[in-house]
């Protein structure tokens, strides 16, 4: 009589059955920095996707910027919105292509926790001040690896560790398909729905999207999302790697140049972007000036204090972040009376 075997160990058991060969196997993880012992019910990577879940940091993203800072409308994105895309675009890929979709969607959920207040402005607002580029990638690491869980971080497994710090494409590429996954799904989502949230914000007229770009993607987002997919899944089918066709790749960079000249960079929102690099950068003296104000989980991390600062400001809402700066700066009267 065969032993019975628990979840856990009949998912591991259907993972060898019917992923690709390419993909990788729960059961043969790379592991984590300290060992633990398995969950009778989860395997590792659906463990992983479980902490970052009920992470504090996760739970941060619904306040902060993707885009449009402090918008007023119910239906833009935000930080949490576009992980959630991200998140649904790679699981899709991974299904069809028989990868490890828990790996994939782990990756997903964790990949953006280190984003600042303010979007990519508060990594250029926090950088003078490090001697070195502050990397959202990078925090997100920190985050899951020392900052979460009261210090002791999320003790996640390699696979999804190196799948979060490398899924910008200015780094060195992932180690594994699922992570790579992950790298195409950040973009495909994010230029598409910022298109949508601009014509939203009537920052763009949809007619002006290139002309060459929408007759390869499509006219509206669910085309561009259905022909971006389609294409990735058939490209990469049975390869070593994630790949797009060259017409189809060529279409989206060109679609991601025309956002950062037209929505992302464009002039008018100057005032605005200056705004928020002069509070974050307000915060940051301040709290230098001021470390017995940190809180004190931030001090039981490693690294300096510019760094620890830096953890705690980038940790920030940008509601928060508001707030905190009010408290400190403007006059207690002034608060009270527009609170009224």
């Amino acid at each position: 009589m065969s032993a019975v075997s628990t979840p856990r160990e009949r998912t591991e058991q259907l993972e060898r059955e019917v992923l690709s060969s390419r993909a990788v196997l729960a059961a043969e993880t790379k592991g984590r920095d300290r060992e633990e012992p398995p969950d009778v019910i989860r395997t590792v990577f659906q463990r992983d996707r479980d902490r970052i879940l009920h992470s504090k940091a996760f739970r941060r993203l619904r306040h902060k910027t993707q885009v449009f800072l402090a918008p007023q409308g119910d239906h833009y994105r935000v930080r949490l919105t576009h992980t959630l895309d991200v998140s649904q675009i790679a699981r899709t890929c991974a299904r069809a292509l028989r990868l490890n979709e828990d790996l994939t969607e782990a990756i997903a959920l964790g990949h953006d926790l280190g984003h600042t207040p303010f979007g990519h402005l508060g990594e250029q607002a926090l950088t003078p001040f490090l001697g070195r580029p502050f990397r959202h990638n990078e925090q997100s690491l920190r985050i899951v690896e020392h900052l979460e869980n009261d210090g002791s971080g999320l003790n996640l497994t390699w696979e999804v560790r190196d799948g979060i710090v490398h899924h910008p494409w200015s780094t060195p590429p992932p180690s594994t398909l699922e992570a790579q996954l992950v790298r195409f799904a950040d973009r495909i989502a994010y230029i598409n729905h910022d298109i949508d949230d601009a014509v939203r914000a009537e920052v763009l007229d949809a007619r002006e999207l290139p002309a060459d770009a929408v007759r390869t993607l499509g006219a509206t987002h669910s085309d561009r999302i259905d022909t971006l997919v389609s294409d990735l899944v058939r490209e990469s089918d049975d390869r070593d790697e994630v790949a797009l066709s060259r017409p189809v790749f060529a279409a989206l960079d060109t679609l991601r140049d025309f956002m950062f000249s037209e929505v992302y960079l464009r002039e008018s929102a100057r005032g605005d972007h200056d705004r928020a690099t002069k509070l974050i950068r307000d915060l940051f003296s301040y709290f230098l000036e001021h470390p017995g104000e940190l809180p004190p989980e931030y001090h039981e991390a490693p690294g300096d204090l510019p760094t620890r600062v830096a953890d705690f400001i980038s940790g920030m809402t940008d509601r928060y972040a508001i707030r905190t700066y009010e408290r400190l700066f403007l006059p207690r009267g002034w608060l009270l009376d527009r609170d009224l």
